[in-house]
């Protein structure tokens, strides 16, 4: 009996499940489910800014020590990064794959032209390229402190927030990031539920009017930080 060679054996069922469109619109979906999550809790961590300076600093203070005595300092934040930036390059990998399938699938362009999609649907791809880089700028900001516009203390994220949103490109880049945020969860939310398959005709209403108030709280959550340091609100 003849040995399988490498290209007679049958692909492992993650493998198989990953090369389909369905299986990458899995991926994105429960990634951006992961995000979102995120990005809720996130914005309310965000908004105690607006309790002053000790209680921001020392809910900074407290992700560093989520989980002890169990977990070593800042263990479980690291954790908390881990799985976001699996999520994200999962998020991302899968977007450019459908991307390059969609494309490889219609070589010529289309005799008729198609109804023209919502907004936030035609700016999915630059909105995505956006926060793409965003992240890597909010990072370099407000984390490792390289390109922070004030000098940097660790361990003070409060006076790092006044730092940054004291500047006129700081709120710009902050700003324009959280619009396309909003416009990819508007689209993101609902397209996600239908992948999952969890969206129905008589369901769509709902998980429309959802995905509509959780961009605009969303939206409106970050959004108030800048502009709060802004306007002298918090300073």
């Amino acid at each position: 009996m003849a040995l399988l060679t490498r290209t007679d054996r049958k692909p492992s069922m993650t493998r198989t499940m990953w090369d389909s469109s369905v299986g990458k619109k899995t991926v994105m979906a429960v990634s951006g489910l992961i995000m979102l999550a995120y990005l809720v809790v996130h914005m309310l961590g965000n908004l105690k800014i607006f309790f002053g300076s000790d209680e921001f600093n020392e809910y900074a203070h407290a992700l560093r020590t989520l989980g002890e005595p169990f977990l070593h300092y800042e263990w479980a934040l690291w954790i908390i990064r881990v799985v976001l930036v699996a999520a994200v390059v999962a998020h991302a990998v899968s977007a450019y794959q459908l991307s390059r399938r969609d494309i490889k699938a219609r070589p010529t362009k289309y005799v008729h032209k198609k109804p023209r999609a919502s907004y936030a649907t035609r700016t999915m791809r630059w909105g995505g390229i956006i926060l793409g880089l965003f992240i890597v700028w909010h990072i370099l900001d407000l984390t490792t402190g390289t390109v922070h516009p004030g000098g940097f203390e660790a361990g003070h994220p409060y006076q790092n927030v006044i730092d940054t949103f004291s500047t006129w490109y700081g709120n710009v880049v902050y700003i324009v990031a959280v619009l396309a945020l909003g416009l990819h969860i508007r689209h993101g939310f609902w397209s996600a539920a239908q992948t999952l398959g969890v969206g129905s005709r008589t369901r769509d209403r709902a998980f429309k009017t959802i995905a509509n108030v959780l961009a605009l709280v969303l939206t409106v959550g970050f959004v108030s930080v800048p502009v709060a340091v802004m306007t002298g609100v918090v300073s």
